[in-house]
């Protein structure tokens, strides 16, 4: 006998087919399914602690860099979990890259980040970071960079926890 579709059955498909641009990007972290992988742009930003940092003193490391905003409450909703995994493997040779997007004054920047204790390197840029890394649409958009240089995975959206910890760990694996 042939079973017969209900719309229940119908609501399940189209909650799924919703939900899978914001899911597969996580799933792909634990999966070990990355983007096709490029070459990391060259970068040279100033950050918030006066300090120059950019990727040629990052080499050989993981880096995992972060576009956000202070606006953006999904970004403000990950920094917890980017502070605890920052704080986790940084003796492993991990760092996070904070690139706030505001057009906020850098004063405002900076206090938001002393106010939510992050303590990875933040700098504010502006679109031009965007354009050199490609592919941010929208706030947050982070990037993992492995110790070669190149970007293995992208997130657009907030980042899961799980998913990218699987991701991270991989890296420093190698």
């Amino acid at each position: 006998m042939r079973r017969r579709w209900h719309w229940s059955d119908l609501i399940w498909v189209a909650a799924l087919l919703y939900a899978a641009p914001v899911l597969l990007p996580h799933v792909g972290a634990v999966l070990g399914v990355r983007t096709a992988e490029r070459p990391a742009p060259t970068w040279r930003y100033a950050t918030l602690a006066g300090d120059t940092l950019s990727d040629a003193a990052l080499t050989g490391q993981v880096v995992l860099v972060n576009f956000w905003a202070t606006w953006c409450l999904p970004c403000r909703a990950e920094m917890p979990a980017l502070e605890a995994m920052y704080q986790r493997h940084r003796a492993q040779g991990f760092t996070i890259v904070g690139l706030a997007m505001d057009q906020a004054p850098t004063s405002t920047v900076a206090a938001y980040v002393r106010a939510r204790g992050v303590t990875y390197p933040v700098a504010h840029v502006g679109r031009e970071a965007e354009r050199r890394f490609g592919g941010v649409r929208g706030y947050p958009t982070s990037f993992l960079i492995g110790r070669d240089g190149r970007i293995k995975h992208v997130v657009q959206g907030p980042i899961g926890a799980v998913s990218l910890e699987v991701a991270v760990r991989r890296e420093l694996a190698r």
